[in-house]
């Protein structure tokens, strides 16, 4: 069993990351996509209880933010794996705006993600890290390693 959670600015491409390796494998759990933190919540617990493998795919840009997944998945003895984006804020500002105008965010919570961005540590409960870059649209996955 696999719980994980993606953190990272808004268009740093963690939806399109998921899509790439994880739609067939894993439930995808969203605020974006449920629209409440209650449903979000549901759907966790769902999945907890019958051992389906999700993705959180949430900015979830501090540690107290992510904590809530991470004791919960670890609770129900899953493997928790953290995938932080790493992305200029100018990026993903260009990829926001390259978005259908019903998908974009607007250009103060990206920058507000930004500024509250900190980096996973194994200590948070995290069974393993990786760092996620885009590289000419193509997505580039690296072991974690305890310095940027």
């Amino acid at each position: 069993m696999e719980g994980i959670v993606f953190i990272g600015v808004q268009g740093a491409g963690k939806s399109s990351f998921f899509k790439e390796r994880f739609f067939s494998t894993h439930v995808r759990i969203s605020v974006d996509l449920l629209k409440t933190r209650h449903r979000e919540q549901r759907f966790l617990e769902v999945c907890l209880s019958t051992e389906q493998r999700f993705v959180i795919d949430n900015t979830n840009p501090t540690r107290e933010e992510r904590i809530r997944y991470v004791d919960a998945a670890r609770a129900a003895r899953y493997s928790v794996v953290g995938y932080y984006f790493q992305s200029k804020v100018e990026d993903c500002l260009r990829r926001n705006s390259e978005r259908p105008e019903t998908e974009r965010v607007p250009k103060v919570a990206i920058l507000s993600t930004a500024t509250k961005l900190e980096l996973p540590t194994r200590e948070e409960g995290f069974d393993r890290l990786f760092y996620v870059r885009l590289d000419d649209r193509r997505f580039i996955v690296e072991e974690w390693r305890d310095e940027v």
